[in-house]
């Protein structure tokens, strides 16, 4: 099983580049991230996310907690992705859109010595609605 592990301030997560298909182990990603995430005996982590192509942006990403609920998106993780993809040569753009279960997010990426130094997400506007 092929993953890459990365960080942003202390979010950690295994990231899986799905792009050319889910491979069977990822089948029930929920239950995966359960086993990986385990610090003692997995990979460890906050959870896992998986790089996936999208019909309406450059590329879709799905995430997984470590107790393997599926979650909206996480700002750290998402900078990872953006890295990820332009890193590993998924993308040359250095504004991409990423599909997230809290819609879509535009990712600046900044570029030095062919590799990206860092992220900037385009969050949206907070959404502020107390219980």
């Amino acid at each position: 099983m092929k993953f890459t592990k990365m960080h942003g301030i202390g979010n950690d997560y295994i990231y899986f580049d799905c792009t050319k298909g889910i491979p069977s182990e990822l089948e029930n990603p929920g239950e995966l991230s359960k086993k990986l995430s385990d610090r003692h005996f997995g990979i460890g982590g906050d959870g896992i996310i998986l790089i996936l192509p999208s019909e309406k942006c450059d590329f879709r990403m799905r995430m997984f907690n470590s107790d393997g609920s599926e979650a909206e998106m996480c700002g750290n993780g998402i900078r990872c992705v953006g890295k990820y993809m332009y890193d590993y040569g998924l993308t040359d753009k250095t504004e991409i859109t990423v599909e997230t279960l809290a819609g879509i997010k535009t990712l600046q990426l900044f570029v030095e010595n062919g590799k990206v130094a860092k992220v900037r997400v385009d969050m949206g506007s907070p959404i502020l609605t107390p219980a």
